[in-house]
């Protein structure tokens, strides 16, 4: 059965690494069997330049009638004068609520051929492999009431609510832990419950998850002190679950200790697993256009798509390998640059992957 891929390339720096990916998946279609069809869509200030709106009603239909979608940037300040409700990001949270993408996966490993790369040293970060599950259709970003408004006294006060729900807590705690079953049997809660009553809620269910799952080790941690570990002792984590603000901030956080953030993908899932891609990287305008921006981050996008949405396992890790085999080879974008190794272009690279791919294949 032919499955459909919704392609959303974006703002900045976006068309170039997508561009990347889509040419990776023609090769799987043409020379591996993948059954896919593809379709390209308007989101953030490209759609907004178009059709004057950061999610178009036909990017929400393609999107829609997708079995997954993959996404490559928006945002630029190009757009940054508009008014909030209209910018490019109201895009990519307006598909993330549209479709319930409720559960935000995020690895963050550390290849052998970059541990050169990462801002903390070698044997910190050796071996690094991170799964971080990020609540992503609630907390403040999504929070009522919200706004600016001016008191009495004339003075201006912004205000954001922080709000989580038992069954949305619930429903993110159970892929977390249903992620470590497949991987180290750990999961990390992060929170501010000494502070937080939404987060002291969020402690509490999470708890109660646990006991569904007696093979897995539950520890919590306040956020401060996580982002701090993070840096001191990353490897004692294996899956970490927290809410959408933190989990966004560690998520960047954890990028940095893999050489790049250009080199690490994501996944964003529904109840069905069917679910959106993209880098965690953002739109970089002050590299577009260039050709050097990193285009594995998408890539990877791609085989964690394989993966959790279409179910071909196999061609996820062919993916993988592939990306391995490239960095063995010392090729290397600007971004992961280091002193002996040969600085590719963005298509370079991807050709790169694609030619790794092909030999697996002879």
């Amino acid at each position: 059965m032919t499955k459909k891929i919704l392609i959303l390339p974006g703002d900045g720096i976006g068309p170039e690494i997508v561009a990347e990916a889509v040419k990776l998946l023609e090769v799987l279609r043409n020379q591996f069997g993948l059954a896919v069809e593809m379709e390209q869509g308007l989101i953030g200030g490209a759609a907004w330049d178009a059709a004057g709106h950061p999610l178009p009603e036909e990017t929400l239909e393609l999107a829609r009638a997708a079995d997954a979608v993959l996404l490559g940037a928006v945002g630029g300040p190009k757009w940054e004068s508009l008014d909030i409700s209209v910018r490019p990001e109201k895009g990519l949270l307006g598909i993330r609520s549209a479709l319930e993408l409720f559960a935000n996966l995020r690895p963050a490993i550390l290849y052998p051929q970059l541990a050169s790369a990462s801002a903390l040293k070698a044997e910190v970060v050796a071996g690094l492999d991170i799964m971080i599950v990020r609540e992503l259709t609630g907390g403040i970003y999504f929070g009522k009431p919200r706004g600016i408004r001016t008191l009495d006294s004339g003075e201006r006060q912004g205000y954001n609510t922080l709000v989580y729900s038992e069954s949305e807590i619930r429903r993110i705690g159970r892929v977390a832990f249903e992620t470590a079953l497949k991987r180290d049997r750990r999961v990390t809660s992060v929170d501010k419950a000494n502070v937080l009553e939404c987060t002291e809620l969020w402690r509490e269910v999470m708890e109660e998850v646990a006991r569904d799952y007696p093979q897995v080790v539950l520890n919590h941690m306040y956020v401060d002190n996580a982002a701090m570990q993070l840096v001191r002792a990353p490897k004692q984590f294996d899956v970490v679950v927290t809410g959408n603000m933190f989990g966004d901030i560690l998520s960047d956080a954890a990028a940095m200790l893999t050489g790049s953030i250009g080199m690490l993908p994501s996944a964003s899932l529904d109840r069905q697993g069917k679910g959106m891609y993209e880098p965690i990287h953002g739109s970089a305008p002050d590299i577009a256009g260039q050709g050097i921006a990193n285009p594995l981050a998408t890539i990877l996008s791609v085989a964690m798509l394989l993966r959790y949405s279409l179910e071909e396992q196999e061609l996820a890790q062919r993916i993988e390998d592939a990306v391995q085999q490239v960095l063995g080879q010392g090729l290397r974008t600007a971004d992961i640059d280091s002193e002996g190794c040969r600085r590719v272009s963005t298509e370079q690279m991807g050709d790169a992957v694609v030619a790794a791919l092909l030999e697996q294949n002879r």
